[in-house]
């Protein structure tokens, strides 16, 4: 009996865990009966073969159970299945992740158990069915009255149609799942091809560098991500109202120093996690989806608009304070100047998954790039990290002049909220996500009011939705995006895109994808008689 529910319930496992309820198991497998009938139609004399098939077919079943719960937890955390081509690469990552999340010890006795979990499964199913065909065997007529009763019961509910909670009642399930799971791996290297044949087709390769960003010459122009500010910080969750009105706080007191802004959405290529894929599209204006083509893209010749600006005159400099080691990607982006956690000269302590906090980040780009009078412009991206899952602690802002060497931070983690006092529900998870997100966009106004004059020009812009336990099942990938200036002829440059006004975008504003940004902000950008496609 255990043998059968432990086969029934890999075969009738949802993989998401938003459909883990009791209904979901009340489903009659058609794989369960039909190994059964195998091993019935099996003479005794052919036992070895029978074993044969049991273990072919329970390493199968195996291996399906280890990928429904790969697609568990990657729905739950980024919306989207397990990926057998790339995400094994992630493990490294998701053992950090754990361990943040949960702590050291917690973290590593969970990702045992996970390990302990899968290897088990592929022990015991196995086992399992072979158990299973072996007493069918053994008792042949009973079960052969037994397997025929229920195939009649399985395509009378077929024939009706009759549905669960889970979907028909007749399930199709089985090792199919696992098909479907490799199947699109050939699809997956043809992309791979495609994807590098067109990474080379890149309309701005051959423009000259005086017709690149004559909109924008003289002016430092940042290009700022905030972690996981997404659609919905700004509409459809219970927290929306109060980013909003933080959204349209920060409009009014940027307009005090005589800032603009328009704003609008962009179309993330990525959800919960894997920043750098929108980083990677956003720079390069290739749709980079998956991790695959990313290694394609940062091995090819493709133009980033840190490059484009480095041509046209710009200093191009990248402030990545999650990195706390060498980033060999970094070389693609073609940056005069990397600063990372580890010559951002901070002595704080770190906030969680914060190396330092957004503000800090803000102010020592300010004091390293901004402050002398005889410099070239400014071309940076600038990710701020504060927002980052697990979103506690979140630090309080502090006056701009006292943040120095970062020292002034020490003890205040130990002062705030920490991971067990709110990851304790999905109600404080969303809460404190909203702090951070409001905190990242309190550092952003603060650092333009303190460092923003006529030639300080900032796209403001998301990487990716947060993951599922704020944003939802089911939710998409748009970010929010605004660019923000003091010289008005900058945001005349794109009245024509139909951006609403300030920093919060209107519910019905213009949705591009993330990709088509590159081309579109390098076209308003260029000369007047330019048309976006790299040649007058």
């Amino acid at each position: 009996m255990l043998a059968a529910l432990l086969v029934l319930v890999v075969l009738t496992v949802p993989n998401r865990v938003s459909d883990l309820e009791l209904a979901a198991f009340v489903r009659l497998p058609i794989v369960l009966l039909a190994l059964l009938a195998v091993a019935l139609a099996l003479r005794p004399r052919t036992a070895r073969l029978r074993r044969a098939i049991a273990v072919a077919v329970g390493i199968v079943l195996g291996l399906t159970a280890v990928f429904k719960l790969l697609d568990m937890a990657m729905w739950h955390a980024l919306n989207r299945p397990f990926d057998p081509m790339i995400d094994w690469r992630y493990a490294g990552d998701l053992n950090a992740l754990v361990r943040d999340l949960f702590g050291g010890l917690l973290g590593t006795v969970l990702l045992v158990a996970a390990a302990v979990l899968a290897l088990a499964l592929l022990v015991l199913v196995p086992l399992s069915v072979r158990r299973l065909t072996r007493v069918a065997a053994r008792h042949r007529r009973p079960a052969t009255k037994v397997v025929a009763t229920l195939l009649a019961v399985w395509v009378v509910l077929a024939v009706l149609d009759v549905r669960g909670a889970a979907g028909p009642v007749a399930s199709r399930e089985g090792a199919g799942y696992l098909y479907g799971q490799i199947s699109h791996i050939p699809s997956e290297l043809r992309d791979r091809r495609e994807f590098a044949e067109a990474a080379q087709q890149d309309p701005y390769r051959d423009t000259d560098p005086a017709d690149l960003l004559t909109g924008l010459r003289g002016k430092d122009v940042l290009f700022v991500f905030v972690e996981s500010l997404g659609r919905v910080s700004v509409e459809g969750a219970w927290f929306s109202d109060r980013l909003d009105s933080a959204l349209d706080d920060a409009t009014a007191r940027l307009a005090e120093e005589g800032f603009a802004g328009r704003s609008a959405f962009l179309t993330s290529p990525t959800f919960g996690g894997k920043s750098w894929l929108a980083h990677g599209t956003l720079q390069s204006g290739m749709w980079t989806d998956t991790q695959q083509r990313y290694d394609v893209l940062v091995t090819s010749e493709r133009l980033t608009l840190s490059r484009l600006f480095g041509r046209a005159g710009w200093r191009t400099v990248a402030a990545v304070p999650a990195n706390n080691r060498d980033w060999p990607q970094g070389a693609f982006y073609g940056y005069d100047h990397i600063y990372d956690s580890r010559n951002l000269g901070y002595e704080g302590p770190e906030f969680g998954y914060a190396t330092m906090p957004d503000q800090y980040t803000l102010e020592t780009f300010a004091r390293r790039e901004l402050a002398e009078d005889d410099r070239p412009p400014v071309m940076a991206e600038i990710d701020l990290i504060s927002s980052h899952a697990p979103w506690v602690p979140t630090p309080p802002m502090i006056d701009p002049q006292s943040v120095g060497d970062g020292s002034v931070y020490d003890g205040m983690p130990e002062r705030l909220p920490s991971r067990s006092d709110i990851w304790t529900s999905p109600r404080r998870v969303q809460d404190a996500y909203a702090d951070s997100v409001e905190y990242a966009l309190d550092a952003v106004v603060s650092f333009v009011a303190t460092h923003g004059d006529d030639d300080t020009v900032i796209v403001l812009l998301g990487d990716h939705q947060p993951t599922t336990i704020v944003s939802g099942e089911g939710a998409g990938h748009d970010v929010p995006v605004a660019i923000l200036a003091r010289d008005p002829a900058v945001l005349e440059r794109i009245s024509g895109w139909g951006w609403g006004h300030g920093l919060c975008p209107d519910p019905d504003a213009p949705v591009w994808r993330m990709d088509a940004f590159r081309d579109r902000f390098l076209g308003a950008y260029g000369p007047e008689t330019h048309n976006g496609t790299g040649r007058r």
